[in-house]
């Protein structure tokens, strides 16, 4: 379940005019046999995985595959390769050595896939509401969690919890550790739920180091070129015993572990999604349109590269290669969402449907 649909998250509760430029086409075939092989990514930006929340406890999350090259579609994906569904509320996926790694939130597990086939390679078990995996090494890798104040240690190799890092000032039931980043010997992850802080955790001895207050629910997290963090506060919401606040766009040094700016907008805007380019000098953010700046610039800019209008931004990623910018449109978090696919100028190349809330996104370059 995403972050920037504030009461939604922490209560549990999940519950348009298509321009005028040529869809994609489609393979979306139910005669697709489990385990078949889809099409080989090609081009310059690989293959995109689109991960589709669903509806908390419906069980109808989905994966979508795009082929950027050829304008094609999959939807339904894991299905087709696996013969099961992918479970309850897909959280994030990320690519490391030879899996994609899904992360289901309320299914309690993440899968290891074949990127290639799909194919289901094993699966973590017996976590709490897992948000995201991040990779340490080829032999350690923490998962953040909703509502517990421990991020646990993984062996990718077993597939087994070898431990937990506790997190202090958090109770379990009311916390989340949610996205991580990596800089020398250390990872940093925001907290978001009834949170303010970015926690600094050795991955030397596994434990948190320092912690560093930034505003009223950071909930998303990024590491340029240049070695600075970025986030975003949402500001909570309005009768929250937490607090509300403008939200805010933060940046950090990650040497010395201080802010060195922070920019506040106005009460009741709604920011999400921080991201940056494939070479890590653009910045990029949903405050209800999306924001793009350069990552050494000394305020944000005062007008959005792309307006929102009708729709509802849910989900945002920039082409590691292209600079296309792909963003997900929730409708009305019950149909099926539509991608818009931008160039780095902002001009619409293209525009599909996936499933239902697209949130997720994951860059597969083999």
């Amino acid at each position: 379940m995403k972050k920037h649909t504030l009461t939604c998250a922490i209560l549990f509760l999940t519950a348009c005019v298509i321009p005028a430029v040529t869809g994609c086409s489609r393979n979306d075939d139910p005669e697709v046999l489990p385990g078949e092989i889809l099409p080989a990514p090609d081009g310059d930006d690989g293959t995109l995985f689109i991960l589709n929340e669903g509806n908390f406890q419906y069980s109808n999350a989905t994966l979508s595959i795009y082929n950027p090259e050829k304008r094609e579609v999959t939807d339904e994906a894991f299905i087709k390769a696996n013969g099961m569904k992918l479970g309850d509320v897909a959280q994030s996926m990320t690519i490391y050595g030879d899996r994609g790694w899904i992360v289901v939130n309320n299914s309690n597990v993440i899968f290891a896939i074949d990127p290639t086939t799909l194919k289901e390679k094993g699966r973590i078990e017996n976590l709490t509401f897992p948000r995201y995996i991040h990779f340490v090494s080829d032999t350690k890798a923490y998962v953040t969690q909703l509502w517990d104040n421990r991020i646990a240690i993984i062996n990718p190799q077993t597939y087994q919890i070898t431990g937990h890092i506790d997190v202090p000032d958090m109770k379990p039931g009311s916390g989340s550790t949610e996205q991580m980043v990596s800089y020398g010997d250390f990872v940093y992850c925001n907290c978001w739920s009834y949170q303010k802080r970015i926690i600094k955790i050795d991955t030397r001895s596994d434990e948190v180091v320092a912690s560093l207050e930034v505003g009223i629910q950071p909930n998303s997290l990024a590491l340029d070129c240049n070695g600075k963090l970025w986030t975003v506060t949402d500001g909570g919401f309005e009768g929250s015993p937490f607090g509300y606040e403008a939200p805010a766009l933060v940046k950090i040094d990650a040497e010395t572990f201080k802010i060195e700016n922070k920019f506040s907008f106005s009460l009741g805007d709604s920011c999400s999604e921080i991201c940056l380019n494939g070479e890590k000098d653009r910045l990029y953010w949903i405050n209800d349109d999306i924001w793009e700046m350069d990552v050494t610039a000394s305020a944000p800019p005062s007008a959005p590269l792309l307006k929102a209008g009708d729709t509802l931004y849910y989900g945002l990623t920039v082409a590691p290669v292209s600079g296309d910018i792909y963003v997900a449109d929730a409708i009305d978090y019950q149909q099926n969402g539509i991608i818009y696919r931008y160039s780095r100028d902002g001009k619409l190349i293209d525009h599909f449907n996936a499933g239902i809330n697209p949130g997720a996104f994951c860059w597969y370059i083999p």
